[in-house]
């Protein structure tokens, strides 16, 4: 089950794997008190013209749209070899510039966060593909102009606490948007 963007809700029906349900507009996430930006709102937009709304992130150099995500438990396909679930991220980067982009670029824009600890801020790890399809494809330069797929993953400590996806430039600096994946 996945989307672009927006909310995702977890639920664990009996003992099965979890299923995710994502809110398809960013009118239906911020009803269902879903994902928003620092001010509360979905259009966040930086001076530079970068923006990160309804998960996709644009960039003078880059557009990265968020196609499907959702939690994978330990063991599952996607999260064999991991001792804490995952959230994983599928998307598409395109490359809007002449210079090298690749399909890594994610962790350079990217950061998750779960905000459960009262004292600090707990940034989560990146955790192995969760795609074994981007293996040889991960690290491609995109000509311009050129999309590529790819998918990424975060280990979570708890399965409750929301994530906070949070996209910057300026290595970090300058916050462009975030976005708030409910786990329930």
């Amino acid at each position: 089950c996945g989307g672009s963007g927006g909310e995702i809700t977890i639920s664990k029906p009996d003992s099965t794997a979890p299923t995710v349900s994502v809110a398809t507009s960013a009118a239906d996430a911020a009803d269902a008190a879903g994902a928003t930006d620092a001010a509360g709102d979905f259009d966040a937009v930086v001076d530079g013209g970068s923006s990160f709304v309804d998960g996709v992130l644009t960039t003078p150099e880059m557009t990265i749209r968020i196609t499907e995500s959702r939690v994978i438990p330990v063991g599952e396909q996607g999260n064999e070899y991991g001792e804490k679930p995952v959230i994983a991220f599928w998307y598409q980067i395109t490359n809007l510039t002449d210079d090298d982009v690749d399909p890594t670029e994610w962790i350079f824009v990217f950061s998750a966060y779960q905000d459960n600890n009262p004292n600090a801020v707990n940034e989560i790890d990146v955790a192995s593909l969760p795609d074994d399809r981007f293996l040889d494809s991960q690290t491609e330069t995109i000509k311009k102009g050129g999309t590529v797929e790819n998918a990424v993953a975060y280990e979570l400590d708890d399965d409750t606490t929301p994530v906070d996806l949070v996209a910057t430039e300026d290595l970090g600096q300058t916050e462009i948007g975030r976005m708030t994946y409910n786990l329930r």
